[in-house]
């Protein structure tokens, strides 16, 4: 189920721009951003390197509310090396980040097993304004997101792992036909067994908060 016709454009800017910690660090360009939107899919398309749309954009095609600063891709790490107007700040084995003009940009690498799964198995052309783009399915989502917890509870990372629970939820709770067992087997050849029954039993957590949610309060 498709919210609405998405602006990425639109949808970076409005996140950059009222993001209070940018206030006293951060001048926005407003024309120098949007412009960089259009150039990034207009570079994408001209030389046809394949990608496909995670994170914040794709998730709004199937939930309400996420706003984000960024564009996520996954993308093949020589697919990466045809975009040198890209200027990479920080690049590891599976991530790398850069900017293109205004644009920020995080590159997932197909090394990753899982990432390269998603890529090949959990894509569809999803119809934003301006752009036909190839994009994460809702079990594409759902497989980068609760691939990501362990790390990200490691890491002790609070405001990461809120905000990845919350997208699982609201992923879970529009749809309700993603078959999650379908999504721990493939989980299974990604994480080890200790991550992954750790995982289970927060996806049980969020789905019980689903079903309290279904029964209100009397």
């Amino acid at each position: 189920m498709t919210i609405k016709s998405i602006d990425i454009g639109q949808v970076v800017l409005n996140a950059t721009v009222f993001n209070f910690k940018n206030v006293r660090t951060t001048i926005v360009n407003e024309t120098a951003l949007l412009a960089a939107v259009e150039r990034l899919f207009m570079l994408l398309q001209q030389r046809q390197i394949a990608t496909v749309l995670v994170g914040g954009i794709a998730l709004l095609q199937y939930v309400e509310g996420r706003n984000t600063e960024d564009i996520d891709l996954i993308i093949a790490v020589s697919a990466l090396q045809q975009l040198p107007e890209v200027a990479i700040h920080t690049q590891d084995e599976f991530f790398a980040q850069g900017k293109l003009d205004e644009l920020k940009i995080d590159f997932l690498l197909t090394r990753n097993r899982l990432f390269q799964h998603v890529q090949q198995h959990h894509t569809t052309l999803q119809e934003f304004v301006g752009h036909t783009i190839q994009c994460a399915t809702v079990e594409g989502l759902l497989l980068l997101k609760m691939y990501a917890l362990p790390s990200l509870y490691r890491q002790g990372n609070f405001d990461r792992v809120a905000l990845y629970e919350g997208d699982i939820m609201m992923l879970l709770h529009r749809h309700h036909d993603s078959n999650l067992e379908v999504l721990f087997a493939e989980l299974a050849n990604h994480l080890n067994p200790s991550d992954l029954a750790s995982l289970r039993e927060i996806v049980a957590e969020i789905q019980q908060r689903i079903r309290r949610f279904g029964r209100g309060f009397s």
